[in-house]
């Protein structure tokens, strides 16, 4: 494992373990949630936590303990991961909000017939910022997890 610590493979490991570990959590907090047992979850964007959100932290965050966080690298990382949680938290939000909109007006116009214009639009795309703020935070214990206790 020593060859994998504070390498490149360290800040892949850590950071698709972040997001995948964030869709195994999503799926568990869905199933109690709704008592419901739906695998899709495994594949969709939005809720809780956000796991873009901890992808990319993680990412930042084995950079940052690897390089330094004074790095340049380190700033480039976290940039990119400030722009993907600000996509994550506003304009996908956004979008998400647009298509419930957008799904409630074709239900009444077209007398509740989606299908006839192609089915309705997806509507979970974006996060709350509180669902981006616990991805974030769950990225950045990951990491470390891997940094310091795992590798």
């Amino acid at each position: 494992m020593t060859q994998i610590l504070n390498t490149g493979l360290e800040v892949i490991i850590a950071g698709l373990s972040a997001a995948i570990s964030a869709q195994i959590i999503k799926f568990f907090i869905f199933t109690i949630k709704t008592k419901k047992i739906n695998f899709k979850i495994f594949t969709t964007t939005g809720g809780m936590p956000s796991s873009h959100s901890a992808g990319v932290m993680a990412v930042s965050t084995a950079v940052g303990l690897i390089e330094g966080f004074t790095s340049v690298i380190f700033s480039v990382a976290l940039a990119f991961s400030l722009i993907t949680m600000y996509d994550a938290a506003g304009v996908r939000r956004a979008a998400g909000k647009t298509a419930a909109c957008l799904n409630r007006m074709m239900e009444d116009f077209y007398k509740h017939d989606v299908q006839a214009i192609g089915g309705k639009l997806k509507e979970l795309l974006g996060h709350t910022p509180f669902e981006v703020i616990m991805g974030a935070i769950f990225g950045i214990i990951v990491a470390c997890a891997f940094h310091f206790y795992i590798l």
